[in-house]
């Protein structure tokens, strides 16, 4: 799956990303909120040469890169389901020097097109931090509701955390 936008490119993964991904992975800012908290640039390089094509049950990344000088800003992984019809799963990564210029929503948008209108996807959803109040307020931008509230369901560096759950149908992108 490689989407383009006005400003950006969502493609795979290279070998030479390892640097960038491992930088904004490893921010405190950003890694705060995520479960996977890269220890090293290797330990990046083994992760993205672990990316295959997109295979149902299992998660795969891409890269969100500015189109103008290919540098990579972040990431968007997404899990297929297992079962045909079945809800899809989504994240998105920005590095921080890239947050609040409207990237994140913009690659949402081409998932959400590319998931919906084009591959016939029937639900998608995200799995949040409540604290992450920006991520919060992109999902709800983008027209998705919250279905869940889940209270220190997750163990995560070393704390309890809660998990908010954004769902999206098919029928509900397409009234928007």
């Amino acid at each position: 799956m490689e989407l383009t936008t006005d400003r950006l490119q969502l493609d795979r993964l290279h070998p030479d990303d390892a640097a960038a991904l491992y930088a904004c992975r490893a921010d405190p800012a950003v890694a705060r909120f995520q479960g996977w908290r890269p220890g090293s640039v290797g330990e990046v390089r083994v992760f993205i040469d672990a990316q295959t094509e997109p295979v149902p049950g299992l998660w795969f990344q891409r890269a969100i890169r500015l189109r103008e000088g290919h540098a990579l800003i972040g990431d968007l992984g997404v899990c297929l389901p297992a079962t045909p019809g079945d809800s899809v799963e989504f994240g998105i990564s920005l590095a921080p020097a890239h947050q609040g210029n409207g990237y994140a929503r913009e690659a949402l948008q081409a998932l959400f097109r590319q998931g919906f209108d084009v591959l016939g996807w029937r639900r998608i959803h995200a799995s949040v931090d409540p604290r992450n109040n920006a991520c919060v307020a992109l999902l709800q931008a983008l027209g998705m509701r919250q279905e869940a509230h889940f209270r220190e369901s997750l163990w995560l560096h070393d704390e309890w955390v809660d998990d908010v759950v954004f769902a999206m149908l098919a029928r509900e992108w397409q009234a928007a």
